[in-house]
């Protein structure tokens, strides 16, 4: 279950030595420069390179002197031409020779130039000149008239301005057209699944092609050996057709994988995607859906369409649940775009179209709410269920896990395995890197098995919070019922075999809790659950007996002892008035009615607090009994705050009962299924979703104890 984070290119594995790529070109830049050119000529005007600039009282001054021959007023660009005299060029020369380059000086012109405010405003600016400078003395003292200067006025044609102006407006119409496409069309993505509203209707799979390299394989997957053997029969079906084609079989048109969360079905999916040499699409249920009518069944047929282009391939669709519901059960709540959806799904998987080549696997946690249409055998023909692992699957887990972390050389493996039952794949990972983690902040070398044991607990009842402010009373009490749990817990044969037992505040609420290690079993018959009900009185039974009063620390317990209660009166039939009657009924579970009468109910509830009343007696009368081993409990945690099972052997003595322990290699069959459904300590936090409440009681629930944390390995916190 662990993964590389090595990057790799087409070629192998990249390094760090490789030579870094420089910019590739793009076209973008061309664009960029000439329209940079064409703003660039329009704003400073083509002046030609042998005109040198000058200014109007410059040019005044030439006049004066007889230098200019001739001048041109050109009127949309407000420029005045000079041609010069033949005097004037001489007289300029220098200027003349560094405005061309240092090259030769052109006789006809023009020779320099300057700009003017407007044609107008210059003309009658020469008229005012010629007026008050009617006559200029010359070299040898005589006055002589000035000369008007002959000028022309003329238009010149800007070639740059003009492609400037038509060239613009298209440029800029066809880069707003182009932003506009691209985002409609699903901006840099492209291609299906884009998000643009041309690309709307496409499917968002993620193709994984023959080429694409995954790095998880079935050498990752660890824990799911059944589960493994059917998907790799589909990997094998598709590399060696002929093996089974030459006996008349068929693939598997379709595979559920039926689990809780954090089993390792979209890791067993990803596995197939590394194992297959298959194209793959990924992609979840929640891709199909969308706000505009009529996408989600667009994209299914987009989706099929890609698959039979690609086929052989494998469509995966994670939490297909999303699409899947059953149609037509909540008239009230009907939504026509899922179930159009949910229709053409139906259809591309088995209908009259239907190709041949096209495997697809689906993954929920919910097959209760799937619609039976979508569950029949042609359209998903194996339903694979997906189990939190037993102690050999953990211990498994807990290697693969284990490979990239240092661990200690004294680390047991199957012991973690034995102290972390219900954990799932997902748990078990995350203990692993809390371990890892714990062991740098404490600057180890390497992860021992404390690390892991206070991994276990962080990940159990949360946070440690040793700052946490208790009064002396509240502690003793604290202590006291911690003590009770744990005694009840040791004397009676059915309960679970006590692990650690603490009064250190966890969490947001717990501020102590007893650790237990469940048995791996899958039945419970009425002692061994009475003794369940029992071990969780025993924190309020001990608050009664030592100080006379209790407090509302066991309201966690009291939920855990009703739920049970209830389960064996109104689920299992375990109660002699009610009788072998069951009122649990999945298909029923959004139902405004009742399936029994107000006079069961109030049976149910008579007997659910007889039963109750009867457990809560005992476990005073034991821990009356066990008055002195409470008390010594008690005080060693007040005193060390944490005990474990060695220390408590140490205070009152070895368990009179053995453990029980299942045979490592023997799996236990199940000989009735449907007694197999629902009483299973492991299987409870999965399904107690799925159980209805009585109208007269809390909600109905399997035994072990409801909540995620007791279907672990933790007794309610107080």
């Amino acid at each position: 279950m662990s993964s590389s984070n090595e990057k790799r290119t087409p070629e192998g594995p990249s390094t760090g030595n490789s030579p870094r790529k420089g910019p590739q070109f793009n076209i973008y830049w061309l664009y960029a420069i000439i329209l940079a050119l064409l703003i660039g000529s329009s704003l400073f005007g083509p002046l030609a390179p042998n005109m040198a600039k000058i200014n109007e009282l410059d040019f005044k001054t030439m006049i004066t002197r007889g230098e200019v021959d001739r001048y041109t007023i050109v009127d949309n660009r407000k420029l005045v031409k000079v041609h010069l005299t033949a005097a004037g060029r001489k007289a300029h020369e220098k200027v003349l020779k560094d405005a061309s380059g240092g090259g030769k000086v052109d006789e006809k012109g023009p020779h320099m130039a300057f700009k003017i405010t407007g044609a107008d405003v210059f003309k009658k600016s020469m008229d005012d000149f010629y007026r008050d400078n009617k006559e200029i003395k010359n070299e040898a003292g005589d006055k002589i008239p000035i000369r008007e200067i002959a000028y022309d006025v003329e238009t010149e044609r800007d070639w740059f301005g003009g492609i400037l102006q038509f060239i613009l407006p298209i440029l800029a119409f066809a880069a707003v057209w182009i932003l506009v496409m691209r985002k409609m069309g699903g901006g840099a993505g492209g291609g299906p699944g884009g998000g643009g509203i041309f690309s709307i209707g496409k499917s968002k799979a993620t193709l994984f092609d023959k080429g694409t390299r995954v790095n998880i394989t079935f050498a990752d997957v660890a824990g799911l050996d059944e589960a493994k053997v059917e998907v790799m029969e589909i990997v094998d079906f598709l590399k060696n057709p002929k093996k089974y084609t030459n006996l008349g079989g068929k693939i598997p048109k379709g595979a559920l994988l039926i689990g809780p969360p954090g089993t390792g079905k979209t890791l067993l999916a990803k596995a197939v995607a590394g194992e297959a040499q298959v194209p793959f699409f990924s992609l979840s249920g929640s891709d199909f859906v969308e706000m505009f009518v009529g996408v989600g069944a667009s994209r299914v047929r987009d989706l099929f369409k890609q698959a039979r282009e690609k086929a052989p391939c494998i469509i995966f669709i994670d939490e297909i649940d999303a699409i899947g519901r059953a149609r037509g059960k909540n008239a009230m709540m009907s939504n026509d775009e899922r179930e159009s959806t949910l229709n053409q799904m139906l259809v591309e998987m088995d209908g009259f179209g239907t190709d041949v080549g096209i495997i697809v696997l689906a993954a929920t946690n919910r097959p209760d709410v799937l619609d039976s249409a979508l569950l029949r055998p042609g359209r998903f023909d194996r339903q694979i269920t997906i189990d939190k692992p037993d102690l050999k699957g953990r211990e498994d887990i807990f290697k693969v896990h284990l490979k990239p972390i240092k661990v200690s050389k004294t680390l047991d493996i199957h012991k973690l395995a034995e102290q972390t039952p219900g954990f799932a794949g997902a748990d078990i990972a995350n203990v692993c890197n809390e371990a890892a983690l714990i062991a740098a902040r404490k600057n180890k070398e390497a992860v021992d098995m404390q690390d892991f044991q206070d991994a276990v607990d962080r990940v159990i009842g949360g946070l440690e919070k040793k700052n946490k402010i208790i009064s002396p009373e509240e502690k003793k009490i604290i202590a006291y019922h911690e003590a009770g749990h744990a005694v009840c817990g040791w004397f009676l044969e059915h309960a679970y075999p006590l692990l650690k037992v603490t009064i250190v505040p966890r969490g947001t609420a717990a501020l102590g809790y007893a650790q237990y290690t469940p048995k791996e079993q899958y039945l419970y018959n009425t002692d061994q659950l009475n003794d369940q009900i029992c071990m969780t009185l025993g924190g309020r039974a001990s608050e009664d007996i030592f100080f006379g009063k209790i407090s509302t620390g066991a309201q966690n317990d009291l939920q855990q002892i009703t739920r049970t209660a209830y389960a064996m009166v109104t689920v299992y039939g375990m109660n002699e008035k009610v009788g072998n009657v069951s009122f649990y009924d999945p298909q029923q579970e959004n139902a405004f009615t009742k399936p029994y009468s107000d006079d069961t109910a109030k049976m149910i509830d008579f007997e659910v607090r007889h039963l109750i009343d009867e457990a809560y007696a005992k476990t005073k009368q034991l821990l009356t009994d066990k008055r002195t081993e409470v008390e010594t409990l008690a005080n060693a945690l007040l005193e060390k705050e944490v005990l474990f099972q060695s220390d408590v052997e140490a205070l009152i003595g070895k368990r009179p009962f053995e453990e029980k322990k299942p045979l490592a290699d023997h799996t236990p069959v199940p000989s009735a299924p449907e007694a197999t459904a629902l009483p299973v300590a492991d299987q409870a936090a999965a399904t107690s979703d799925e159980l209805a409440a009585p109208s007269t009681g809390p909600a109905v629930l399997p035994p072990a104890f409801s909540d995620d944390t007791e279907s672990t390995n933790e007794a309610p916190p107080y």
